[in-house]
Order: C-alpha cells, then structure tokens, then sequence
C-alpha cells in the first residue's frame, strides 16, 4: 500500500504522519486490496480539513471530514472510508455468491 500525504497551508509533522497510518491500518485490516492512498490535510480559516481518495483494484473512494481539530477530523475521515470499504467489500462477496 502506498501512502501520499500532503498539506495546504500546513506542515506535516511526524505526529500527523504516525496518527494518520495507524489510523489507515484499520482500513488495510479490513481490505487487503488497497493500492494507493492519497490523502490532503488543510488548514482553511479555523476549520481543519482531511481528505483522502482511496484507490483499490476496481474502484477509487473519497471521503473528507473537517472539524476544529485535525486530529479529530483524521478520524472522522477515516471512519468514513472503513464505512465505505466495508459496503464495499459486501458488495464483493455478495457478487461472489450468487
């Protein structure tokens, strides 16, 4: 799995960066099949903001979440992504049985 995380109006630290893989290792725990990750942190006013596109063996998925804080929008978005690749990954094996 490859990881590219960048930031707009934002340094990235190493905090960031360690916060944000072992959060994304909870979506590599339910998918093996990721391929990519790429995902944006910015800073707009007072509001914090975490995106992040997915790319797996057949399909790309997007999530963004923004709160005061980054490490709490991290999370958010992140949630969201595991929501996803789990609808997803349903979607797979639901394929598969029929």
């Amino acid at each position: 799995m490859q990881l590219n995380i960048s930031g707009h109006h934002l340094d990235i630290t190493d905090a960031i960066k360690q916060h944000s893989k072992e959060k994304l290792a909870k979506i590599k725990h339910h998918f093996d099949h990721v391929i990519s990750i790429n995902m944006i942190l910015e800073i707009e006013k007072d509001m914090q903001i975490a995106e992040a596109s997915i790319h797996l063996s057949g399909t790309d998925l997007f999530a963004k979440a923004e709160s005061k804080d980054m490490y709490s929008s991290i999370d958010q978005m992140v949630n969201k992504l595991d929501a996803q690749i789990r609808k997803h990954k349903e979607k797979l094996n639901d394929h598969r049985k029929n």
